[in-house]
């Protein structure tokens, strides 16, 4: 089952008349069924009942699936990603934040920032929390706590991160974390392949199974940290091939069975809410 959050491109009489200078589109959840969004109520990790209303999904804006508390990376969880930037492959998890006002959707815009020289794409599978929980038991199923699985872009500040000696500043820019289209609620981690594309050249290629931690491992490591709560990212990691990003490039990340997250790249002078 494909779930996704999504504004409509047209209003209702009710909409207009509820804001006659200003009209907000109000943010819905869905369930994407072929070429058809059909809204459903309450939360994507409630009870799921659709409300009878649906839209062509070529009419509607797709937004970031979930609106995180907090979004939990893991750092050189791939051996040829670590070795590509001369790190040591990490004997635990290696964890950081990126900070939920990195979000952004399908076809939104990732901004350079001003005070960077290098910024590199590194294209990811997240996964998404969908109940409450910490100090999971050994004996408890991890699935059974998530919600589903999308694309993410961690998009990084390559010098400043090396700069800085951590990754805060780096990995935390505005726009700095794609995520989408859908959250794919059935995902064999066996047997899933990530590809980011480049102006449609293909540039990182990797599989589930060269993990060095598997997501039980990761999300039992997290959890004796933190609480994660609902709508909660967990990015686990991108594979070797990582490289820089230039202002008109498109970026593609694609997560088997779950789709392609699409954004595109401008500079700090083309952002117009700079």
């Amino acid at each position: 089952m494909k779930l996704c959050r999504f504004q409509t491109t047209s209003f209702s009489a009710e909409e207009v008349h509820r804001s006659a200078h200003q009209i907000h589109p109000e943010i819905r959840n869905g369930i994407i069924e072929g070429n058809e969004v059909g809204e459903i109520r309450g939360e994507l990790w409630g009870d799921r009942e659709l409300t009878g209303r649906s839209w062509p999904l070529n009419s509607v804006k797709l937004l970031p699936p979930c609106a995180p508390s907090k979004i939990v990376c893991v750092g050189r969880n791939y051996p040829e990603h670590a070795k590509e930037l001369g790190n040591d492959v990490p004997r635990e998890p290696l964890i950081f934040f990126k900070p939920p006002s990195s979000l952004i959707g399908p076809d939104e815009p990732i901004v350079l920032p001003r005070l960077s020289e290098r910024v590199d794409y590194e294209g990811e599978l997240a996964a998404i929390v969908g109940r409450r929980f910490r100090h999971l038991p050994a004996d408890e199923n991890v699935s059974a706590y998530i919600l589903g699985y999308t694309c993410l872009n961690d998009v990084t500040a390559r010098d400043l991160q090396r700069r800085d000696g951590q990754f805060t500043r780096g990995k935390g820019f505005d726009t700095f974390c794609p995520l989408g289209p859908v959250i794919e609620t059935s995902l064999d981690l066996a047997a899933v392949d990530l590809e980011t594309f480049i102006n449609g050249t293909r540039k990182q290629f990797g599989h589930t199974s060269e993990m060095i931690f598997s997501l039980d491992v990761i999300i039992r490591f997290i959890t004796q940290v933190m609480t994660l709560e609902p709508g909660d990212v967990i990015a686990t990691g991108t594979p070797s091939g990582v490289g820089s990003l230039a202002a008109g490039d498109v970026v593609e990340v694609s997560v088997s069975g779950v789709g392609t997250l699409r954004n595109f790249v401008i500079g700090p002078d083309d952002d117009r809410e700079n």
